[in-house]
């Protein structure tokens, strides 16, 4: 059987019983929001980190991917699920609603989260340095930098006078903050926020269609791992419509779409990786500091930009970690 098949099955074997060597080791439950497919990258990042921290999958560990495909609404059962089962970690990069979900199913098991907002305010740990109880991880800053996109856009479309705000409402934290800093800073940019949600890739269809019946001139896209495995349907869309956007991550850039502004997650799914091999190893959530990215990355694809007819400005290419020819 094929690697990628193997996942696949046991992500949906949520509640199957492990069977050989597997019972015999502790069970890393790993948890998100996209699809096997769109985040082969991301998982290899993690994978990587349990190794940094000394733990072979299969020898010292066993993984379990449970891929969530969007459907935020199976996570509560999943993560029941793996409660009832006592497997050691349950770890949930760039997905609050699973590391949230995981939290209110159990307060003895580790989780190790990667979330784009304050963990603290979202009540996931008590501080940051002292996160205590059974949770810990990493904050890399997806929804608390929405005001620096959205001018990075207006920047790079000065005559941009309505911006679409497109966000997950499935993800209902990460979706409130975003529409937040967004309508805070649109007085301050000369900007109007045109929100839209979509949970489905039905549901994004139909948001380009408000989008050009709305008329507006440029779109964020809001930090989630369901709207991350949808990258190639906005490269499309956004290509089609002619429509200069922004995302949280550079495989957003990579794939067509005009630019991206975040920090690393394929580093953050490293540390989580990490955290986690580290718990497997002996160490308690309670004693691991939450995590807090330090560097940002800003990726212009110029392709895109000549395509839309925009004029990068020299002082912003100057600034891009990345640009795309």
């Amino acid at each position: 059987m094929k690697r990628r098949e193997f996942i696949t099955l046991l992500g949906a074997a949520a509640g199957w019983p492990l069977v050989g060597r597997a019972q015999q080791i502790p069970v890393v439950a790993f948890v998100n929001g996209s699809t096997a497919d769109a985040s082969a990258g991301n998982a290899a990042a993690f994978r990587k980190g349990l190794s940094e921290a000394g733990v072979t999958e299969g020898r010292d560990a066993a993984i379990e991917y449970h891929w969530m495909r969007g459907q935020y609404d199976r996570v509560p059962g999943l993560v029941a699920d793996l409660a009832q089962r006592r497997v050691a970690v349950i770890a949930a990069p760039g997905f609050a609603t699973g590391a949230l979900a995981a939290k209110a199913a159990t307060t003895t098991i580790p989780i190790v989260f990667g979330v784009g907002d304050d963990p603290v305010k979202l009540g996931l740990v008590a501080s940051l340095a002292r996160p205590g109880g059974n949770v810990t991880g990493i904050n890399f800053f997806v929804h608390e930098i929405v005001s620096k996109r959205l001018g990075l856009l207006r920047e790079i479309v000065p005559n941009a006078a309505r911006i679409a705000v497109l966000v997950n409402p499935g993800s209902a934290e990460a979706a409130e903050a975003t529409f937040k800093e967004a309508r805070e800073v649109a007085p301050a940019l000369g900007v109007q926020i045109l929100p839209l949600n979509a949970r489905t890739a039905g549901e994004i269809d139909a948001a380009f269609i408000a989008m050009a019946r709305e008329r507006a001139d440029a779109l964020l896209v809001g930090g989630d791992s369901f709207l991350f495995s949808r990258l190639g349907q906005f490269a499309t869309l956004t290509a089609r419509d002619r429509l200069p956007t922004i995302s949280f991550v550079r495989e957003f850039a990579q794939a067509g779409v005009l630019m991206s502004y975040g920090a690393s997650v394929s580093d953050m799914y490293r540390q989580v990786g990490v955290y986690a091999g580290t718990i497997v190893k002996g160490a308690r959530p309670a004693d691991l500091p939450v995590l807090q990215s330090a560097k940002f990355e800003l990726v212009i694809n110029l392709q895109t930009a000549r395509a839309l007819g925009l004029d990068v400005p020299p002082t912003l290419l100057a600034r891009a970690d990345e640009v795309i020819e």
